[in-house]
């Protein structure tokens, strides 16, 4: 059961912060990491507290350079002197290394357990979830494209980072995410389905601007 003081400091400070991202990053993204994570803490014993805050706080290096926004976001748990109310300072050092390691683009195993843990629950691997947020992305950082460039787009970043070969790695053995990404790249082998799945989302993305 996670802490209520730090949870209400969260949900009124941290979590707006997010409705300055893009669409892919903003407040729903933020609580599906915060449930998943919640769920794999609860799974392997580990602190549940920890996880809460891990999770918040995971993409808020958003509001720099998206290249480094994993580091950006360690350092911003870092400088957050209200964390010290529930956490010691090793605690707060696991967390802000976590945070750092969460990016699935990241060669190196996370340094802890709950490193291992955002990372997963970052994944977020539905298929439909990722095939969307990979549009909402994309429709807003490249307004410029056409629809056709929005879907050669989607197909490279699919192969890029989710297909077999592509650079996603899971980090907790047993998850949930096994399956889904199996099912994902069952989608990202077959070219028919790909484009079945993009123009639903592409409908339903255009009647909602």
């Amino acid at each position: 059961m996670v802490n209520l003081e730090i949870m209400e400091y969260i949900e009124q400070e941290i979590l707006p912060r997010y409705n300055a991202f893009d669409s892919a990053h903003r407040i729903p993204h933020a609580l599906a990491v915060i449930r998943s994570s919640l769920k794999l803490a609860k799974k392997i014993g580990a602190d549940e507290n920890m996880a809460y805050v891990i999770a918040a706080y995971h993409d808020l290096g958003m509001e720099g350079p998206r290249a480094v926004h994993h580091i950006t976001s360690g350092n911003i748990l870092l400088a957050d002197s209200k964390l010290k109310k529930w956490f010691s300072p090793m605690q707060i050092k696991i967390m802000k290394e976590a945070v750092e390691d969460h990016r699935a683009s990241a060669s190196k195993s996370p340094r802890s357990i709950y490193g291992k843990i955002v990372a997963e629950a970052d994944r977020q691997l539905d298929p439909i979830t990722v095939i969307t947020r990979t549009i909402q992305f994309g429709i807003d950082r490249y307004p410029e494209l056409d629809t056709e460039e929005h879907f050669k787009r989607v197909v490279n970043h699919l192969q890029e980072k989710y297909s077999a070969a592509g650079y996603i790695r899971l980090w907790i053995p047993g998850s949930e995410n096994e399956e889904k990404l199996k099912e994902l790249r069952e989608i990202i082998s077959n070219p028919a389905m790909i484009r079945n799945h993009f123009n639903q989302i592409w409908t339903e993305l255009s009647k909602k601007e």
